[in-house]
């Protein structure tokens, strides 16, 4: 027998894919449809005998393939149908964005980095003015209890727009769905709205200056912050 005639190793789940699997096929078995609101993070939690923070990770996982919504006043609706059908592959779905998570934040380092310098060097009055307005958004949605995530998507867009480099533009474009993904996953992390909105703010004042280096240092302080996940920190699943 050769060794591509061998089964291949076993992934075990992390205790938090576990749970954001059995909501899903709560949410199938229940029929539930896109809006009807899931028990609040507290009677979820007791009901699934795991920690606050194991659940809130369950349920940012989900939020980030599309399963679910987590909504400002609201808690946590459906955000899509047919859940429990494809139990498997929202699973599967899950593990594909632990995975590739590292790589997009290395993509989003090299690109922003370099965005940001030249939004530093390029600006104009009006494009700061955009930065600005972004900034008081996200400022007003986090002091109000939100998580930001319309307002950071609408900064990082403004700051890119500041570059004025098309071909950088279209780069972004094209992996806007990946960035949001660590968009959804960053700002998840308690704590984490407050921390991002003061990194964009020193990204702002480093553009606000006409200062390419700091520029390019702030952003990238604020990717690496975006990726001090606790997916990954807990390292790859054996």
């Amino acid at each position: 027998m050769t060794d591509t005639d061998l089964p291949r190793r076993l992934r075990r789940s992390r205790l938090y894919e576990q749970v954001a699997e059995q909501i899903s096929e709560w949410i199938g078995a229940r029929d539930l449809r896109p809006g009807d609101k899931l028990p609040a993070e507290r009677e979820l939690a007791e009901r699934l005998g795991v920690s606050r923070a194991t659940l809130s990770q369950a349920l940012v996982a989900l939020e980030v393939v599309g399963v679910v919504e987590v909504r400002h006043g609201d808690g946590t609706v459906v955000a899509r149908t047919g859940t429990g059908a494809g139990t498997g592959r929202v699973l599967q779905s899950v593990r594909d964005h632990a995975d590739r998570l590292p790589d997009v934040l290395d993509a989003r380092d090299a690109l922003e980095t370099k965005i940001a310098a030249l939004a530093a060097e390029r600006r104009t009055d009006a494009d700061l003015a955009e930065i600005d307005a972004a900034l008081q958004v996200m400022a007003d949605d986090v002091a109000a209890g939100g998580r930001g995530i319309e307002a950071d998507e609408r900064f990082h867009a403004a700051v890119t727009a500041a570059a004025h480099s098309s071909v950088l533009a279209q780069m972004m474009a094209e992996i806007a769905s990946l960035v949001r993904e660590t968009r959804v996953e960053s700002l998840g992390q308690p704590g984490r709205p407050a921390d991002s909105l003061a990194g964009h703010r020193a990204v702002a004042d480093a553009i606000r200056d006409r200062d390419p280096a700091a520029a390019a240092e702030a952003m990238h302080a604020h990717v690496v912050k975006v990726g001090d996940v606790a997916l990954l920190r807990e390292g790859p699943t054996p």
